[in-house]
């Protein structure tokens, strides 16, 4: 049976990726070493890559499903509004349904919350 697919997220310096996914997102970190820290919150969790030479290449767009996406907007236009996407700076109904909203951090990693009906 599979349980859940974790994403590895490449940035430049970890101080980068620690800061959209603890500071920002708030995510505890369950393990760090010198170039991998797990970070989870609630059913979610990433792998947070300290590796400049894949950051170059890979500026992912990662999706997380939420039941409560209007909370989520709350917590970070009220903490960290630098991170909302310029294009989905708000909770917005998509064509197919679900409700999303987006940020971008400044390596240009792009984190859509999702809620769908």
């Amino acid at each position: 049976m599979m349980i859940c697919l974790i994403p590895k997220i490449f940035f430049n310096r970890m101080d980068e990726g620690l800061d959209l996914f603890v500071d920002c997102l708030g995510f505890q970190v369950m393990y760090q070493d010198d170039s991998l820290a797990v970070v989870a919150k609630d059913g979610a969790k990433a792998y947070v890559v300290e590796s400049a030479e894949y950051a170059a290449k890979d500026r992912p767009e990662i999706a997380i499903e939420t039941d409560n996406i209007e909370e989520i907007f709350k917590e970070i236009s009220a903490k960290r509004p630098d991170v909302l996407h310029p294009n989905l700076p708000h909770v917005t109904k998509r064509p197919w349904g679900a409700l999303e909203l987006s940020l971008l951090d400044k390596t240009g990693v792009c984190v859509v919350f999702r809620q769908w009906p």
